[in-house]
């Protein structure tokens, strides 16, 4: 029996970065939710009037943080080109430092 072809959906690695911004928003409340592994969404904020590149990070409709500035030129482009990314929480620490709390892994569809 032959199985129909399927499209398989490949993902690449675009980067890994630490969360911006961490300790603005809503992160510190859904701590205990996240886990490695989970999905949020990219969401690109052309009109910021602090970063005409700034992609803000969300998970389950709640803003978590940013991608870091220094980080963000070539999602932003991907994005803005219409391009499918995906991000996902591939680290999580206990720590003083807003910096070191969540790092996020950006993956692009080829």
């Amino acid at each position: 029996m032959r199985t129909p072809n399927r499209i398989q959906t490949a993902w690449k690695t675009l980067q890994i970065s630490p969360l911006a911004g961490f300790q603005y928003y809503h992160g510190e409340t859904l701590w205990p939710q996240f886990s490695v592994g989970q999905p949020l969404t990219l969401v690109r904020e052309a009109d910021n009037p602090y970063d005409e590149r700034a992609i803000s990070i969300t998970w389950q409709g709640h803003k978590l943080g940013y991608i870091p500035r220094m980080d963000n030129a070539a999602i932003s482009q991907l994005l803005d080109r219409g391009e499918k990314m995906s991000a996902l929480i591939v680290g999580l620490k206990k720590s003083n430092n807003p910096w070191e709390r969540i790092v996020v892994e950006v993956r692009w569809q080829i």
